[in-house]
């Protein structure tokens, strides 16, 4: 089974002590490709850094919206620039992570939008798939999207939206993230959900070091508790663990234009 962990933060110090032993397990598993999504200015160089010691990682440069406070307006225009330095690269996959958070009140909607709105443009002028991390902000994430029509779509990370917002998220051209979320027992209005989602619509993720999912409770999450994640998702929608791997696997090669397993000839 080949697996696809579409959004982690492998670069985070979190896994200094033990990175290597992280993905070769990861790999053993089935995961085999895995997105490293940058979050501001000061990790870009260290995720890339990263990425180009393993062909199997892939990297997404962005400001997240939480770090609004540390990101400057020189950023995005240095922003601008590593995607200019990588156009074409084939480990450069995405931007991402960028979006808008109105979950936590001390962030600026209007510095959140400014900041949201560049990116987007960037992604449009790089030809390339935006990564969105959005917290209570479907009506204006969609209502955005929509003034920019992102030619490659992206992934809504995490999606916890209602079935309209799926509806419009997939007519823009975006695949939904899911990951461990969706594993608690108690998260019964998103088990509502998946169980409509078309196996067409989604990608699996971690988000690790956050977001374990149940059965690795209050533990550093990690892209080999995917499998993990697939079979209980699979649960949840109610297909085979082996076709919600197959279809997110072909979903997240159409997102980021790489060769579908199925299509890759034998070694």
């Amino acid at each position: 089974m080949h697996l696809i962990d579409t959004h982690t933060h492998l670069d985070f110090p979190d896994f200094d002590a033990d990175r290597e032993h992280v993905l070769n397990r990861s790999r053993a598993l089935g995961v085999e490709q895995m997105v490293v999504l940058g979050v501001y200015q000061g990790n870009w160089q260290r995720l890339w850094d990263l990425v180009q010691t393993d062909r199997q990682l892939f990297a997404a440069f962005g400001l997240h919206p939480v770090y609004l406070k540390q990101h400057r307006a020189e950023h995005v225009t240095e922003l601008g620039d590593w995607l200019s330095r990588l156009a074409g690269h084939p480990q450069v996959c995405a931007v991402g992570e960028i979006g808008l958070d109105y979950f936590l009140p001390e962030l600026d909607r209007e510095g959140q939008q400014q900041l949201f709105e560049a990116q987007l443009q960037l992604a449009a002028d790089f030809h390339l798939p935006a990564l969105l991390h959005v917290r209570r902000s479907h009506a204006q994430v969609i209502a955005t999207l929509k003034r920019f029509r992102l030619k490659r779509g992206g992934i809504i990370h995490a999606f916890a939206g209602s079935r309209e917002e799926a509806r419009e998220y997939i007519k823009l051209g975006f695949k939904l993230g899911l990951g461990g979320a969706g594993t608690w027992p108690q998260a019964l209005r998103l088990h509502r959900e998946m169980a409509d989602l078309p196996l067409s619509a989604v990608v699996l993720e971690t988000d690790a070091p956050d977001m374990a999912p149940a059965m690795f409770a209050n533990q550093r999450n990690s892209p080999q508790h995917l499998p993990a994640i697939c079979q209980a998702l699979a649960q949840v929608m109610g297909v085979s663990e082996e076709q919600l791997a197959e279809a997110t696997t072909a979903n997240a090669c159409e997102v980021f234009g790489w060769v579908s397993t199925q299509d890759r000839p034998s070694p």
